[in-house]
């Protein structure tokens, strides 16, 4: 047997295209500072719908298995922008968290949570205190304010 019969193909499945262009663009946006991350990420997830657990899971998933740097236990921060990311290409985004860990060893984190629990974590939900959170908001104008009225504004002048 060959190595190309007994190893799984490159762009094929979970380590597909977009999954490698999510990780390939998360480690460029985990070099940004905090706030334009933030407000990177917030961008990136308007009209998108709120991610299930079992979609992110998924996602987690193929994250890990696709990027070692990710996988480790240092690549939380590329990692959770990935995982956020490849969701987001599937029209969906889970909750995005940066914060630190709240039992030892005291450190700062980054993970992304669905349906109300952490995704792919060994610690649990309460050691880890989120400072910043980026979420799908709904129904909520965006942060130019509401212009969106159809046309026949009513503060416009005749």
């Amino acid at each position: 047997m060959t190595t190309e019969m007994t190893m799984p193909r490159r762009g094929a499945g979970a380590g597909g295209l977009r999954l490698r262009t999510a990780i390939a663009a998360a480690f460029v946006l985990a070099r940004f500072k905090p706030g334009r991350l933030r407000r990177v990420l917030t961008r990136c997830a308007r009209g998108a719908r709120p991610a299930s657990y079992a979609e992110t899971l998924e996602v987690f998933e193929a994250v890990v298995a696709t990027s070692r740097r990710c996988a480790g236990r240092y690549g939380c921060l590329p990692r959770s922008v990935a995982i956020a990311l490849a969701c987001r290409m599937s029209g969906v985004w889970p909750d995005w968290c940066a914060g630190v860990r709240a039992a030892p060893p005291f450190s700062p984190h980054a993970w992304v949570q669905a349906g109300g629990r952490t995704v792919g974590e060994q610690a649990e939900p309460a050691d880890l205190r989120p400072l910043v959170v980026v979420s799908v908001r709904e129904g909520v104008p965006d942060e130019r304010g509401s212009r969106d009225d159809g046309g026949g504004g009513a503060g416009r002048a005749a």
